[in-house]
């Protein structure tokens, strides 16, 4: 039986609001640099002479994207278990944090890069493009799943410096690989024309750059920690088990998430090219606030894990309470900036009349969403620091079948503001499972507990 955690009264040295802050700000750059990766790409290829390319490139980032996104979350598994650790001064299991999934990770990758070339006929046979497209997909994919063991096992690497508090050495990683990418990318594509082979390719190359760099950084903390790798530990069943069902439920709870976007895109897809074109714009919108809320997010999972390690419920509550202040704040201001400046961002985003007007009829509902998910954000962080991941897989699939059971009828009635009430509703539902499950795990001693490794 796991232990429990002895409730004392007196507040250990844990995280202020300015730690939360000191975390979450490396973190927040960390994810604005990818979108804008994404911009760089689209810009590149997007001057090439014919279209095709653009769509070979979109669909084939689509393909991967979709496996990388379900093993992206063993980051925040591996975040978790390492900060229980650390925060339990064992050095021995933070090590063997590393070690396990990192394998696990470039095991996967390997499988996937040998397979490119059947990911590409199944995304070929999937998306049903033109010749020219099917072309263009299969050059992308074929190269840039050349990188998949590094980009798996830089997932690891991240998750691992989050859990040992360093997010600024995760900045210089994605900052630095995506810098590194977008040179490579203008340079094999507009320089030694190199076409969409040219942008998988520097993809590739990028990621192996970011690993290298990633372990680098992760030897510094390495040599830190107290104790040394214990073999007999590393390999023990019980540790592997716990890593599985908690990487599992992180696994699944991302395909529910999934499954939600694309419900909510097959729903637009339905309405017709405008509003489908409106609720594009919008999503871009809707990412940028969860790069950004997300960002505090990962520091609630480095700043409770620590808590579970040191078994002290007064320092979660504190840490909790600081990463809800600036939430909370945070969530305040981007809904203010939408509903201010959203028509500009409308009017920069797209040059088509009618989907700037539908865009801006329910720029209301995208400046609701951060007030309203932001509670999902800082939970998932709290249940994944304390690797309390039933309870995100639970919570996330509730949602998503609350999703589907509004989106029908609602859009229906209502059309496209009934889709956007039923998403506001997925993340209600989020939100509300998660705030009511903390407080009775809570309140029962049972949430902060380390299972035995």
């Amino acid at each position: 039986m796991p232990e429990r955690l002895h409730m004392t009264t007196e507040l250990p040295p844990s995280p202020p609001r300015r730690e939360v802050w000191a975390l979450a700000w490396p973190l927040i750059l960390s994810n604005m640099s990818v979108p804008l990766l994404g911009m760089v790409d689209t810009a590149v290829v997007g001057h090439m002479e014919d279209p095709h390319h653009l769509g070979g490139v979109a669909l084939g980032a689509a393909a991967i994207g979709a496996f990388y996104v379900v093993f992206a979350s063993i980051r925040m598994g591996t975040t978790g278990l390492t900060a229980q650790a650390v925060g339990a001064q064992d050095g021995a299991e933070a090590r063997a944090c590393l070690v396990r999934p990192l394998a696990a990770m470039l095991a996967i990758g390997l499988l996937l890069m040998v397979a490119g070339p059947l990911i590409a006929q199944l995304a070929v046979r999937g998306f049903a493009p033109g010749p020219a497209v099917s072309a263009a997909l299969t050059d992308y994919v074929c190269w840039r799943i050349l990188g998949a063991p590094a980009a798996l096992g830089t997932f690891v690497l991240l998750g691992w410096l989050l859990g040992n508090h360093a997010a600024r050495s995760q900045l210089v990683v994605l900052v630095g690989t995506n810098v590194i990418n977008a040179v490579l990318t203008v340079w094999f594509v507009l320089g030694l024309d190199w076409g969409v082979a040219g942008v998988g390719g520097a993809t590739a190359i990028a990621d192996y750059v970011g690993f290298m760099l990633a372990v680098a950084l992760c030897r510094h903390h390495w040599l830190r920690l107290p104790g040394r790798l214990d073999s007999t530990l590393l390999w023990a069943s019980a540790p592997f088990a716990r890593l599985f069902r908690v990487n599992g439920d992180l696994i699944l709870r991302t395909i529910c998430l999934k499954a939600a976007f694309l419900g909510f895109a097959a729903f637009s897809a339905r309405q017709g090219d405008v509003l489908l074109a409106a609720n594009a714009v919008l999503n871009n919108l809707l990412l940028l606030q969860a790069y950004a809320l997300d960002g505090f997010a990962f520091a609630t999972e480095a700043l409770v894990g620590r808590a579970v390690g040191r078994r002290s419920a007064a320092e979660l509550d504190r840490s909790l309470a600081a990463a809800a202040w600036w939430s909370g704040g945070f969530a305040l201001l981007i809904a203010a900036a939408y509903a201010l400046g959203g028509p500009l961002v409308i009017l920069g985003l797209t040059g088509i009349e009618e989907v700037r007007e539908a865009a801006r009829a329910y720029l209301v509902y995208a400046a609701l969403v951060p007030l309203i998910g932001v509670w999902a954000y800082l939970f998932d962080g709290l249940f994944s620091g304390a690797t309390q991941t039933r309870e995100l897989r639970n919570g996330t699939a509730l949602a998503t079948l609350v999703f589907f059971v509004l989106a029908w009828p609602l859009v229906i009635s209502f059309g496209n503001h009934g889709l956007w009430l039923a998403f506001i509703g997925f993340m209600a539902a989020r939100s509300l499972w998660f705030f009511g499950r903390f407080l009775q795990l809570r309140a029962d001693g049972r949430f902060i507990v380390r299972a035995a490794t």
